[in-house]
């Protein structure tokens, strides 16, 4: 039975989705642009009020599905923030845009609330719910331009792709409860070495590894981030990949199938692969959104690196190296992304290098963001990527995963060629000096403001975020 403090532990989860029924309800009687942002943002930012209410009743379990604790509510924050970060980005973005974007404000909502239910998922129902909701709303969000030709291919390559893998999925779950008779994750400790379980936990990586864009599941990730709308590709990169993160360590942590010696080498392989992998494609590329697609892949190695040590050294520590670094990765990520979207013109996206020539004599406050954001990306001191990379060299040197850290060290040497490519060419002189554009709305500068106060704030002072890490020892029921 849903008892009162049931509701309010959802109450995050619950103020969001009555949030995207009201923006649905509105746009039915009315289609207004600047309506239907107003009333998202409000309705993120109720649902965001929720969440230090709901502090004081966690970590709670409401029925076998979910539980919130305090990862949860961390990564709710973390994920909704990125939300009202992208909707002031598709404010931007689609205002100078020929059609009608309302409905792309309820797939925003109901992505966000996918995400949501993943990072409290406990239940293998609830992690496919949570996922499909997230990953149907996104394959929206990525083909919504219908009149652009490359939105609708890589709308369509997302969808068939994470069909395949949710087939794989499915069938992983199946094999698994077919051996152990249970779909909560805390039930699968004992889990029998048999076959078909075996079997089913490799099913269940592939599909993971597919969402998160791991090697050898990469190959939709650069013409996915290529084709979809400069903000859309901003949510697809953190939100969605965090989402997955937060529920894989549960899985992990409640589980214990980390523990398993041929899982920790299969991850151990995807790990290292992806961090070379990813970063040498990057390399070969003249697309700003390809090289920051390719960039993802390694930075997913990264972050493996954690869940990995959550075998050798316990799940406290492992953890909180995990989450300092999404909430890095958050923050530089959705930088990168906001400056593309705010350069790019009405008829087009500015994604080649050669569109960001001479950017620090033209624009030089955008050319400041993108060049931290890009430094931070490359792990450079005082930023926040550096604590998150940090981080993740304490927790790999602790479990004494010398050869992740290798990969980790090549990986970040191989990106900072990369990334200081672009700077060099927003620096360089340009042959014309053009005339300023025409001013935006202060929304998206006044958020990349935000951003690269965070990307200091956590590289300088990360102490209070850190602090709100500290797993709690008791669970109500």
């Amino acid at each position: 039975m849903i008892t009162a403090a049931d509701l309010l532990a959802l109450s995050p989860l619950i103020a969001l989705s009555s949030a995207a029924v009201i923006v649905m309800l509105a746009i039915a009687f009315r289609r207004d642009h600047r309506l239907t942002f107003v009333l998202t943002i409000a309705g993120i930012l109720i649902s965001l009020v929720t969440v230090p209410l709901v502090s004081d009743v966690t970590p709670r379990l409401v029925t076998p599905l979910l539980i919130v604790d305090r990862y949860a509510l961390i990564f709710i924050v973390m994920a909704y923030a990125a939300g009202l970060a992208t909707v002031v980005l598709c404010w931007e973005y689609f205002r100078v845009r020929e059609g009608q974007p309302e409905e792309l404000y309820i797939l925003i909502l109901t992505a966000l609330l996918g995400a949501g239910v993943l990072a409290a998922a406990r239940h293998f129902a609830s992690f496919f719910l949570g996922l499909e909701t997230l990953s149907v709303s996104l394959f929206a969000l990525i083909a919504y331009p219908l009149r652009e030709r490359r939105a609708l291919e890589a709308g369509i390559k997302y969808l068939v792709l994470s069909g395949v893998a949710s087939a794989f999925l499915l069938f992983g779950m199946a094999l698994i409860y077919a051996e152990t008779g249970t779909m909560e994750f805390t039930a699968l400790g004992t889990m029998p070495g048999t076959f078909p379980a075996v079997i089913g936990t490799i099913l269940i990586v592939v599909a993971v590894g597919f969402k998160l864009s791991l090697v050898p599941f990469h190959l939709w990730t650069a013409d996915v981030y290529q084709g979809a709308p400069a903000p859309v590709t901003a949510l697809l990169a953190t939100v969605s990949k965090g989402s997955v993160f937060v529920l894989l360590l549960r899985y992990g942590l409640e589980s214990g199938i980390l523990r398993a010696p041929v899982l920790n080498v299969l991850l151990a392989l995807i790990a290292a692969v992806s961090m070379l992998v990813g970063n040498l494609l990057a390399l070969r590329q003249n697309n700003v959104k390809r090289i920051l697609a390719y960039s993802s892949i390694g930075h997913m190695g990264y972050l493996l690196v954690a869940l990995i040590a959550v075998n050798a050294i316990g799940g406290d520590f492992a953890a909180e190296a995990l989450m300092v670094y999404l909430a890095a990765y958050f923050v530089m990520t959705l930088a990168a992304f906001g400056v593309v979207a705010v350069m790019s013109p009405a008829d087009r996206e500015a994604e080649e290098l050669d569109d960001y020539t001479g950017l620090f004599w033209t624009r030089p406050w955008l050319a400041t963001v993108f060049s931290v954001s890009l430094l931070s990306l490359a792990g450079i001191p005082l930023t926040a990527g550096f604590i998150g990379k940090f981080y993740l060299f304490a927790a790999g040197s602790q479990g004494s995963l010398w050869m992740l850290l290798g990969a980790l060290i090549v990986g970040s040497g191989l990106g900072l060629y990369y990334y200081l490519r672009i700077v060099f060419q927003m620096a360089q002189t340009p042959a014309a000096l053009q005339a300023e554009p025409e001013a935006r709305p202060v929304g998206a500068h006044l958020l990349l403001a935000v951003l690269l106060l965070l990307i200091f704030g956590l590289g300088v002072y990360p102490a209070p975020f850190i602090d709100l890490l500290h797993p709690e020892i008791k669970i109500s029921k």
